[in-house]
């Protein structure tokens, strides 16, 4: 991530998200997801947008979600290769870590830049 401008990011959450909130595993299917405001690599306004149920426009439903809310990257522990493709169409970025466990352990190595856009041989498979 560049250290200048604004990206806002989101980071699937369980439960009712928030920076201390455990990651979700499964993008789809996530409670929530957590929406943070990352501006000159400082963390600012922080937001948590209930997810769609996944029947509501499936696959594709978070997608709409967040690039109707502003989300400009996401970071997942896995996805599909029909959201991560629609991700992209949208033009919102897609990072891929499975090991950091709580938001903002995701949140701040987006900000350091240690994780990697996620490749399209990484998706999942169901």
């Amino acid at each position: 991530m560049s250290k200048e401008g604004t990206i806002m990011l989101a980071v699937p959450s369980s439960g009712a998200g928030g920076l201390e909130a455990e990651r979700s595993g499964h993008f789809g299917r996530c409670d929530c997801f957590t929406i943070v405001e990352i501006t000159s690599g400082e963390v600012g306004a922080v937001q948590v947008l209930e997810n769609l149920p996944h029947t509501d426009g499936g696959c594709l439903g978070p997608v709409k979600l967040l690039a109707s809310n502003g989300v400009t990257a996401l970071i997942v522990a896995g996805i599909g290769g029909r959201p991560l493709a629609g991700f992209k169409e949208a033009g919102i970025d897609v990072y891929f870590d499975k090991q950091l466990p709580t938001v903002s352990q995701a949140v701040d190595a987006v900000r350091a830049g240690t994780v990697e856009v996620i490749q399209p041989q990484w998706v999942c498979g169901g």
